[in-house]
């Protein structure tokens, strides 16, 4: 499903971006555009080894993939608001994935999804009762260590929730669950193709 023709789509939006160039970049090949899925566009940046998350931002709506990529590509490096803009500068030590979500089910239990396969949107009320939302895709609990409560108290202090986290609290959530298909593709590798 997500493949590295997604990738390059969203680097070549990228690049556009950074160089002012309006972004109707064209499809790579092998790539239906007209395709639609939820989803979601990360970029990283290498550092010491290491992948530090620049931007991570999606949609749980159905999108075409030649519109979502590229909103998502540029709304994850620039509008991100836990981090400032991606700049020109970083640009070879960047990776791009592209999620896109499928085989979602509402669960009556907030256990019931297993890490690493299962991504988790969880809807909850906050301390003055106004709904809030808050997801993590497949990979981020597996990649963090946390196990099952861990993840959903993340959840919850990402999604604003302030007050002390009890069971009842954890019990009260709507949690949805659902699996990814991921791409990935490094600088380097954008650059070979």
């Amino acid at each position: 499903m997500a493949t590295k023709q997604h990738c390059v789509y969203c680097f070549d939006s990228l690049v556009a971006h950074l160089n002012g160039i309006p972004s109707t970049n064209p499809l790579p090949l092998n790539f239906d555009g007209t395709l639609e899925y939820p989803l979601f566009v990360t970029w990283n940046k290498a550092s010491r080894g290491k992948d530090k998350l620049r931007g991570c931002i999606g949609n749980f709506s159905a999108m075409r993939l030649d519109v979502g990529l590229r909103e998502y590509a540029i709304t994850s490096a620039f509008r991100d608001t836990r981090f400032k803009p991606i700049g020109p500068s970083e640009l070879p030590r960047l990776s791009c994935s592209v999620s896109l979500l499928t085989d979602f089910e509402e669960v009556a239990d907030y256990v019931d999804w297993e890490v690493g396969k299962h991504g988790v949107w969880i809807e909850f009320r906050n301390e003055r009762g106004r709904k809030e939302t808050a997801t993590f895709l497949p990979e981020v609990a597996k990649e963090q260590g946390w196990t099952k409560v861990e993840t959903i108290d993340n959840l919850l202090r990402k999604g604003g929730y302030e007050l002390t986290i009890t069971e009842e609290v954890r019990r009260s959530v709507a949690l949805t669950r659902y699996q990814s298909k991921k791409a990935h593709l490094s600088y380097d590798e954008y650059m070979d193709m």
